[in-house]
C-alpha cells in the first residue's frame, strides 16, 4: 500500500474529526460569507507525483479553492431555486458516502428497501396516492428525461411497437405540447431523439405562464386522434405559475396523450394547506418530476421520478446482464433508471423526512413563501424597480423600472453578486430582462430578507442610468 494512503488509513477517525470540525466552521459561518464566490482562483497546478495526505490536502483546499466557493447553502443565495442542506440531510449524505452502497441491485444490501421506503414517504408527502412508483435520479433534467422516455414508450405501445427495441425512428415525429416548458425538457427531448423542435408551445392565459386549457384542447383536436405527449407545469421557473392540472388531465377523456408534470419544486406546494389547490390533479399525471435538492433541502444531487407505468419504465431501462439478474415483479433500480452505478442518494432524503416529518418540511415551505412575499412588497416600495408578476409562491421576478435592457439588468445582477449580501440570477420574462429571487433554503429568515432588499436597493442606485 502507498505509504501516504497507509498513514491515512491508520488515522481515519482523527481525519474525519478534522474534516467534521472544518465543515462545522463552514456551516456556522454561512451567514457571514459572501453569497457568491469568485470563479477565478488562479492557474491550475499539475498533478502531483506524490500525494500529500488528507490533512495537508484539506489545508491546500482551504487556502486555494474554498475562498472562492459560494455560500449556496446559506440563507441569501437565491439563485437557481437552490435549497440548502438540513442537519439531518447532511448526516445522511455523510453516511451515504461512508457506507458507499451500490444500489443497482437488490441481492446484497437493504439499501434498496430504504430507497423504496423513502419513495413511499415522498409519495405520501406530495399526495400522489398508491398508483405511482418512484425512483431516485440526479436532478430535474434526468427526472424529466425518465418521464418522457416512458411517455415515448407509451406512444410506441399505442402504435404496436417498442421504441426501446426498435428505436425512435420507428415511431416517427412525436407531437409534444406544453405551455411554458422548462429548458430541461428541451434537453431531455434532444437526448431521447424526440427533438427540441417537435415541442409545440401552446398559448398561455393572459398575463400568465399557465397553459390555456382551451387552446391546448384545440391543439389536441387538430391531431385527429394522433397520440401525443403533454408536458404540464406545477410551478414555472420564472413566476411559479401552475397549469390547471385537473383541467388538463380531463382532456384525456377526449384525446389520447401521455401527461407528464414538471413539478421540480412547485410540487411541494402540496405541503401548504393554503396552496395545495395549486397541485390539485397532480396524482392524475402519468409521470411526475420532483427535484429534492430544491425545497426538500437535501444536498446536490437528488431528484425523484414517479410514474403509473412501471412496466413501460422497465421496458426502457432494463439492463441485460447475468450478474444483475432477471427483473422481478419489483425490479431493482438498475432496471428503472438511466444509471447502472447509483449512489444511495435516498439516504439524505430518508434522514430529512425521518428527522423533520411532514410538519417540519411544511414549516420550511410556508416560511419561504411568506419571505418571498415580503421581498415582493419591499421591491414594490423601492424606487427604480418593479415587479413583473405577482409573487405566487416562492419566486420574486422583478426588473428595473426604466429601460431594463439586458446590459443594465445584467449589471444589476453583477453589482448584487459583488456586494456579497445576496445572489440572484437573471432571466427573461415576457420579453423583458429580469432578475429572479428564489426562496427555498431552510435557513432564510425575515432579517435575511431585509439584508437582501437593502443589497438590491443599493445595487439599483449603482447601475448607470439609461441613455
Amino acid at each position: 500500500m502507498d505509504l501516504t494512503l497507509a498513514a491515512d488509513a491508520d488515522r481515519i477517525p482523527a481525519l474525519l474529526d478534522t474534516v467534521r470540525d472544518h465543515a462545522g466552521r463552514v456551516l456556522a459561518g454561512l451567514a457571514d460569507r459572501p453569497a457568491a464566490g469568485s470563479p477565478r482562483q488562479g492557474p491550475a497546478r499539475p498533478l502531483p507525483e506524490h500525494g500529500i495526505g488528507t490533512e495537508r490536502a484539506l489545508a491546500e483546499f482551504a487556502a486555494r479553492w474554498e475562498p472562492g466557493f459560494s455560500a449556496s447553502a446559506g440563507p441569501r443565495y437565491l439563485g437557481f431555486v437552490t435549497g440548502g442542506a438540513t442537519p439531518a440531510a447532511v448526516a445522511g449524505d455523510w453516511l451515504a458516502t461512508a457506507h458507499d452502497q451500490n444500489v443497482a441491485a437488490t441481492h446484497d444490501s437493504s439499501a434498496t428497501d430504504l430507497e423504496r421506503e423513502t419513495l413511499r414517504w415522498l409519495g405520501e408527502l406530495l399526495d400522489l396516492g398508491t398508483a405511482h412508483s418512484g425512483a431516485f435520479v440526479t436532478g430535474a433534467t434526468m427526472s424529466n428525461l425518465v418521464g418522457l422516455a416512458i411517455g415515448r414508450e407509451w406512444l410506441g405501445e399505442r402504435a404496436g411497437i417498442s421504441v426501446a427495441e426498435d428505436g425512435a425512428a420507428a415511431l416517427g415525429p412525436v407531437p409534444i405540447l406544453s405551455g411554458a416548458a422548462h429548458s430541461s425538457v428541451f434537453k431531455a427531448l434532444a437526448m431521447l431523439g424526440l427533438g427540441r423542435k417537435n415541442l409545440r408551445t401552446i398559448p398561455t392565459l393572459d398575463g400568465r405562464e399557465a397553459v390555456d386549457p382551451d387552446r391546448l384542447a384545440e391543439a389536441l383536436d387538430a391531431l385527429d386522434g394522433r397520440p401525443a405527449i403533454v408536458v404540464a407545469n406545477a410551478g414555472t421557473v420564472n413566476t411559479v405559475d401552475f397549469d390547471d392540472l385537473r383541467a388538463v388531465a380531463a382532456l384525456r377523456e377526449r384525446y389520447p396523450f401521455w401527461l407528464h408534470v414538471d413539478g421540480a419544486f412547485g410540487a411541494f406546494a402540496a405541503l401548504s394547506p393554503a396552496h395545495e389547490h395549486l397541485v390539485a390533479g397532480l396524482a392524475e399525471a402519468d409521470s411526475v418530476c420532483v427535484d429534492l435538492h430544491k425545497w426538500l433541502n437535501v444536498p446536490y444531487d437528488s431528484a425523484a421520478q414517479f410514474t403509473r407505468r412501471k412496466d413501460l419504465q422497465l421496458r426502457v431501462f432494463q439492463n441485460a446482464a447475468a450478474y444483475l439478474g432477471v427483473p422481478a415483479d419489483d425490479p431493482a433500480f438498475v432496471h428503472l433508471t438511466p444509471e447502472n452505478s447509483r449512489r444511495l442518494r435516498a439516504l439524505p432524503a430518508w434522514f430529512a423526512l425521518a428527522a423533520y416529518g411532514r410538519q417540519g418540511h411544511r414549516e420550511i415551505v410556508e416560511r419561504d413563501i411568506a419571505l418571498a412575499r415580503r421581498l415582493g412588497q419591499r421591491i414594490e416600495e423601492l424606487p427604480g424597480l418593479r415587479l413583473l408578476a405577482p409573487v405566487r409562491l416562492n419566486v420574486v421576478c422583478f426588473t428595473l423600472a426604466e429601460n431594463p435592457t439586458p446590459e443594465r439588468v445584467n449589471a444589476l445582477a453583477e453589482v448584487i453578486a459583488a456586494d456579497g449580501r445576496a445572489f440572484l440570477t437573471p432571466t427573461e420574462y415576457d420579453g423583458t430582462r429580469a432578475l429572479r429571487a428564489a426562496f427555498s433554503n431552510w435557513r432564510t429568515t425575515e432579517a435575511d430578507v431585509e439584508r437582501i432588499a437593502e443589497a438590491i436597493a443599493d445595487a439599483a442606485r449603482a447601475v448607470p442610468p439609461s441613455r
